[in-house]
């Protein structure tokens, strides 16, 4: 993607905070970052906007509904990562054990 430089005012704790943490010439793709989240922020805005004016607002059942089935979501990667661990460990353990005993 073609890159312009633009030139931007930014209180001075927050730049230097964020210069801070990402060092040497993170910045710019770190406010790049920033500016994407917050357009897809804007985008999803406008979506909730138009659906709540075709469809009428979200229900309290409807929030519930869809906070249980984002924590299912959230649960099951959980475990699946956890899973994927456990395995990853037993077969780190498996590989150790046979390079012990093809060393003796």
């Amino acid at each position: 993607m073609a890159t312009k430089k633009y030139t931007v005012t930014l209180p001075e704790e927050l730049a230097e905070a964020i210069r801070a943490e990402v060092g040497p010439g993170g910045f710019s793709r770190y406010v790049t970052h920033a500016i994407e989240r917050q357009r897809e922020q804007d985008r999803l805005g406008e979506l909730v906007d138009w659906m709540e004016t075709e469809y009428g607002p979200v229900t309290d059942e409807e929030l519930a509904a869809a906070e249980a089935e984002r924590r299912e979501i959230e649960r099951a990667h959980a475990e699946r990562a956890r899973a994927e661990r456990a395995a990853e460990q037993q077969e780190a353990g498996q590989a150790a054990s046979r390079h012990h005993r093809e060393a003796a």
